[in-house]
C-alpha cells in the first residue's frame, strides 16, 4: 500500500497538496511468501507526465525529499509488514507522479511479484489558500 498525506493511493486517486507544505509518504510492504525477502532498496522518483509519451525526471528544483528518496531494507519476514516513511516538499504547482523501483542485492525472483505492481501515485501540488 502507498499512502500520500494519509490517503491510500489507488489507480484513479489524485492526492492534492499545498506548495511549501511537507507531504507525508508511507510505503507499506506485506510479505505473503513463505520466506524472508531482502536485503533490497526502494527508491521513489518523482516525474511529470506530459501525456505524449515524454516524462520529465529533472525535477530537483521543483520537488525535494525531506530525508532520502531511497529506503534500505534488511528483510521482511514471512506474513509480516514493513512500513517506510518519508516526505516530499513541492516548491511549484503542477501534476506529479511517483515512480517506485526496487533494487535487490539478490536475483529479482526473491521479491514478491505484487510489489512490482504498486499503484500509480498522482499528486497535484496547488497554491496555498490565502
Amino acid at each position: 500500500d502507498i499512502l500520500v498525506d494519509g490517503k491510500l493511493c489507488d489507480c484513479d486517486i489524485v492526492v492534492n497538496c499545498k506548495v511549501g507544505d511537507p507531504v507525508p509518504l508511507e510505503v507499506k510492504l506485506t510479505n505473503w511468501s513463505k520466506r524472508s525477502v531482502g536485503p533490497f532498496a526502494l527508491t521513489v522518483t518523482p516525474y511529470q507526465d506530459y501525456q505524449n509519451g515524454v516524462h520529465n525526471y529533472e525535477l530537483q528544483d521543483v520537488i525535494t525529499f525531506v530525508g532520502s528518496n531511497t529506503f534500505y531494507i534488511d528483510s521482511v519476514k514471512p506474513t509480516k509488514d514493513s512500513v517506510y516513511f518519508g516526505a516530499l516538499l513541492f516548491l511549484y504547482t503542477g501534476d506529479f507522479y511517483l515512480n517506485i523501483k526496487f533494487h535487490e542485492d539478490n536475483c529479482s525472483k526473491e521479491l514478491p511479484l505484487s510489489w512490482f505492481c504498486l499503484p500509480s501515485v498522482h499528486i497535484r501540488a496547488m497554491e496555498p489558500a490565502v
